[in-house]
């Protein structure tokens, strides 16, 4: 099989879409591996290591594409990338494709792709073990953040630990899934005040988990506890996602207006549509924006600060799906994980949430295999 990686084009992504030892791998199982110039150099991983473990640079995107069936990446391809698929290849990706642009959707249509989308996978649990990591890594780098954002002039000035006689920040955590949990586990290791908000269920999860007799405190997701929360924030964690679904919006553009100036929300959800009103996907070169004197930090890729970790974890949880892929491409739609990611397959979505949010049909992946 011939597998493509290309550089990551999108986003000021870091990461690459497959290390070093999993490349080695799949060349010790007999396939060809090409690896645009540079793909890893963000990550730690220079082109030699990759010539090491058998690998071919190649030195454009358009030859990467050319000579590839299987294109192992971190995001969805771009609309430039779009231009440069094949039909028939599969694209293997975090591919978010519900919050995309129904254009995009139709351009990845129209080339015949298929597309696996890596944060849909589940595992014979209903686990998903390639976001999980991924997510982990966000909900522990967001304290890195808010107490960077935190700092004067720019944001309050607050300490996310407080002193002896000065309380610590108030923190805000909506939703307690890796992110929320992860989030609030690091943001009270550092002495911050930590108030999380989820479902009734998940809180008597969390109640057996947690030491929150401290500083953490465990509260009901309803309308009135949110607003509460919030405007008393210093910092508020967006972490809500549901599977296959747009976030919902939680923290309204009024919320926002009361929290007080030089506060900080970070969006950890924006792969999702977000979850509050005012939030707007951020880049790593313009990480955030201030709207009524409240910092956003709304970046997609957070895993990518830290990219070496990210593309090692990533390629642990992806090598055994992938290898199989790359083993026998006919298994992508009966699989039984892997047709769990698969979103598109030869240019027709096969997943009904999908094609009911970009308004296109849906077809029965029995019938097209």
């Amino acid at each position: 099989m011939n597998i493509g990686i290309p550089r990551e084009s999108g986003m000021h992504e870091a990461r690459v879409g497959h290390g070093v030892k999993s490349v080695a791998q799949l060349v010790a199982g007999g396939h060809r591996v090409y690896v645009e110039r540079d793909a890893g150099t963000r990550a730690g991983f220079p082109d030699k290591d990759f010539v090491q473990a058998g690998a071919t640079i190649v030195y454009s995107a358009e030859e990467v594409y050319f000579r590839s069936d299987l294109i192992f990446r971190v995001w969805a391809p771009s609309p430039t990338d779009i231009d440069l698929l094949q039909e028939g290849q599969t694209i293997c990706c975090f591919a978010y494709l519900y919050s995309r642009p129904t254009s995009t959707i139709k351009k990845l249509m129209d080339r015949g792709v298929s597309v696996l989308a890596y944060e849909s996978i589940e595992d014979r649990n209903g686990r998903r073990p390639i976001l999980r990591p991924m997510s982990e890594i966000a909900g522990r780098m967001v304290p890195q953040i808010a107490a960077f954002l935190l700092q004067s002039p720019r944001g309050r000035g607050v300490l996310l630990s407080g002193i002896p006689g000065v309380l610590p920040a108030e923190v805000v955590v909506l939703g307690a899934g890796e992110v929320g949990f992860n989030a609030a586990r690091a943001f009270a290791g550092v002495g911050a005040q930590v108030t999380v908000l989820d479902s009734a269920e998940r809180l008597v999860e969390l109640d057996r988990i947690f030491d929150v007799s401290g500083r953490l405190g465990l509260q009901y997701a309803g309308p009135h506890q949110i607003e509460s929360a919030v405007c008393k924030a210093d910092v508020v964690i967006g972490a809500v996602m549901l599977p296959e679904q747009r976030s919902p919006v939680l923290v309204s553009e009024e919320m926002v207006r009361n929290m007080a100036a030089g506060s900080v929300i970070i969006d950890v959800s924006i792969n999702e549509g977000g979850c509050v009103e005012t939030s707007r996907p951020t880049t790593l070169e313009h990480p955030t924006y201030v709207k009524h004197d409240v910092i956003h930090c709304c970046l997609p890729s957070i895993p990518s600060l830290v990219a070496r970790t990210a593309t090692e974890a990533m390629s642990i949880t992806t090598r055994p799906y992938l290898q199989r892929l790359a083993d026998k491409p006919s298994i992508l739609g009966t699989d039984p994980e892997l047709r769990s990611g698969l979103r598109i397959y030869k240019g027709k979505i096969v997943n009904k949430q999908l094609a009911d949010i970009h308004h296109q049909p849906v077809f029965d992946l029995e019938d097209l295999i």
